[in-house]
């Protein structure tokens, strides 16, 4: 009975080993990405990033701040393996300094802007509330910086308020702190990315037509640092696939082509 329970022993001894076996070179693949994300795309990222890991065993270290930071970053040799912009400029610039993997780069999203505040009421439904001036201050992005605050800008000048609401600007290093300002009261209303309201319940809003500001074409790039780690590689794979595509349309973003 005694040798019977013990070669039971042994046997299981020897199934866990052989699991362990096969188990290790599936770790061993497992690497991990340096992703820099502009800051508009930083929930959806999240999410990518989850099932990137579910989905590949890979992991995607995320960073997230302005698209001009990053660039200026990457060009002094920050460890970025992938870059998130939120334009198309960076990126291409990126390649042609030859910091970008040739053929990388692509448009993974298309962002929407819009006017937030968190008092119900006081942005209408076009906009108005930017001429009748019933506000002290109105938050945007650093547009030397965040193209969203480049495409606030825009349209401020479109509409023909904007010397008008210059003395009120308060600017963020970021969209997402252009969102701070707005959501502690610093400010009571701001141009933010649709992105970070989109799921946001109350408040009031208006959503800037496209053709007020020029398309926030956010575009992607392999960087020359990532070309040897296949998280990198794969990431940038997975950026395009249906199951991405899915939750970036869910925050509100179109898609490329849309």
């Amino acid at each position: 009975m005694r040798t019977w329970r013990a070669r039971i022993r042994l046997g299981i001894a020897a199934l866990a080993g052989l699991m362990a076996a096969l188990a290790a070179p599936a770790a061993a693949l497992a690497a991990e990405a340096q992703v820099a994300v502009a800051a508009n795309f930083t929930e959806p990222a999240r999410e990518i990033a989850a099932a990137f890991k579910a989905a590949t065993g890979h992991t995607a270290s995320l960073s997230f701040g302005a698209s001009g930071q990053f660039y200026a970053q990457i060009a002094n040799g920050a460890p970025f393996e992938v870059l998130l912009s939120a334009d198309a400029e960076r990126p291409k610039k990126l390649e042609q300094d030859g910091l970008a993997a040739p053929a990388s780069r692509f448009t993974y999203a298309v962002g929407r802007l819009v006017l937030f505040s968190k008092t119900p009421g006081l942005v209408d439904s076009r906009g108005a509330v930017l001429t009748g001036g019933r506000f002290a201050k109105l938050a945007i992005a650093d547009p030397a910086a965040a193209p969203y605050g480049a495409a606030a800008v825009e349209t401020l000048q479109r509409l023909k308020v904007y010397d008008a609401v210059k003395p009120k600007l308060v600017m963020g290093g970021s969209i997402a702190q252009a969102y701070q300002f707005v959501a502690t009261g610093a400010a009571e209303l701001g141009f933010v990315a649709y992105s970070q309201v989109a799921n946001e319940p109350g408040g009031s809003r208006w959503l800037v037509p496209a053709a007020d500001h020029a398309p926030i074409e956010q575009q992607a790039v392999l960087l020359t640092r990532g070309q040897a780690n296949p998280a990198a590689k794969a990431f940038i794979v997975f950026l395009k696939s249906p199951k991405a595509a899915a939750i970036i349309k869910r925050y509100g973003y179109d898609l490329p082509g849309r």
